[in-house]
């Protein structure tokens, strides 16, 4: 497999196209940002930011990070990375993407597979948080200390504001993150593909009957397929997970959303696990982004 970092990222500040010359990326216009010495690039500007620091607090991040290491979610990320593998351009190099990137577990698994089919890459994770951000540089450096070479690009940036060129992209990701379509529809060239993961509903049923007083009837998934995009076949991916360790349980309660509309007395009850077993129940979602971008797919 050959794997070379994205190079078609635009100025979160004017979105011209960008140049790395050196340790640095730079637009026309003149702005400027360093990549720093762990690996990443921040391309959030202070005026985007909603909060001091956004997305995943550290805590959460290095829960995920020692959750999915462990293989927990292995059959999920294998799934993502098979769905993704097939968006690519004939016998091209795949240009991906993975919006909400989170600490790189997705995009590390799907380039375990690539490798084994010998197709080439590049990839580019991004997140709002730069925690998460600068966990997945910190990873992929561990096992390749070549930074200007192969691998992945990391950036620190929002969903709502890509800073990738327009039709850059033959595939984005979009797991369990928050999907901005007008965007992933703009930096996917006609017939790239956005793949989508959500929970059903039963994922996570038996964690949530510990921490909750009652389970609220789970609402219907929206069955409306946004402006430019082509919605294929879902596919379920459902497991039954047994995690035997009190450390599991909590790395799993924290980097859900649930760890923070829990209760304090919610948390106490999954403290006091030895064990759990859980369903793991996602839905995959295909999009296929339109030649014509006004209009929809059914």
């Amino acid at each position: 497999m050959s794997s070379t970092p994205f190079s078609a990222l635009a100025c979160p500040l004017d979105g011209k196209p960008m140049q790395r010359q050196g340790r640095t990326w730079r637009c026309d216009a003149g702005h400027s940002f360093d990549v720093a010495r762990q690996g990443y690039t921040h391309l959030l500007p202070v005026q985007h930011k909603r909060s001091r620091d956004p997305g995943d607090s550290k805590a959460m991040v290095a829960a995920r990070q020692r959750f999915l290491n462990a293989g927990h979610y292995a059959p999920v990320a294998d799934a993502v990375a098979r769905a993704a593998l097939s968006a690519r351009p004939g016998n091209g190099q795949l240009r991906c993407l993975d919006a909400g990137c989170g600490e790189g577990y997705y995009l590390r698994r799907l380039a375990e597979a690539a490798g084994k089919r010998e197709t080439a890459l590049s990839l580019l994770g991004l997140d709002i948080s730069k925690w998460a951000v600068l966990s997945a540089a910190r990873q992929e450096h561990a096992v390749s200390r070549d930074r200007e070479g192969e691998g992945s690009n990391w950036v620190v940036a929002s969903n709502a504001k890509l800073p990738v060129q327009d039709g850059a992209l033959d595939c984005v990701l979009c797991l369990f993150g928050f999907a901005v379509y007008p965007e992933f529809v703009r930096v996917l060239e006609p017939g790239g593909v956005l793949i989508q993961a959500d929970v059903g509903p039963d994922h996570l049923r038996e964690l949530r009957e510990v921490i909750y007083p009652s389970l609220k009837p789970e609402r219907e998934p929206s069955r409306t397929t946004p402006d430019g995009l082509a919605r294929r076949d879902v596919e379920t991916i459902r497991f039954q997970l047994t995690l035997s360790e009190p450390q599991a349980i909590a790395d799993l309660l924290m980097m859900t959303p649930h760890f923070h509309r829990a209760s304090a007395e919610g948390r106490e009850r999954a403290a006091a696990l030895d064990s759990l077993t859980v369903t793991i129940d996602v839905r995959l979602t295909p999009f296929v982004r339109l030649a014509d971008s006004g209009a929809r797919g059914g």
